[in-house]
């Protein structure tokens, strides 16, 4: 779904889901950082490695 489909979803959970699923990503990276670990992401369908470092910055 499209942010805006979801936007325009009945269900009240699935209109929330894509700012929770954000606050979480925002989370992921937060405890990366300080525990000095990586987070893997898709881009273009494929799974990248993002280190603390690059998180950093």
């Amino acid at each position: 779904m499209t942010a805006q489909e979801l936007s325009k979803a009945r269900n009240p959970d699935l209109r929330a889901s894509l700012v929770a699923i954000r606050r979480a990503a925002e989370m992921a990276r937060k405890v990366a950082v300080q525990t000095n670990t990586a987070i893997v992401v898709v881009k273009d369908g494929k799974p990248v490695r993002i280190p603390a470092d690059q998180l950093r910055k």
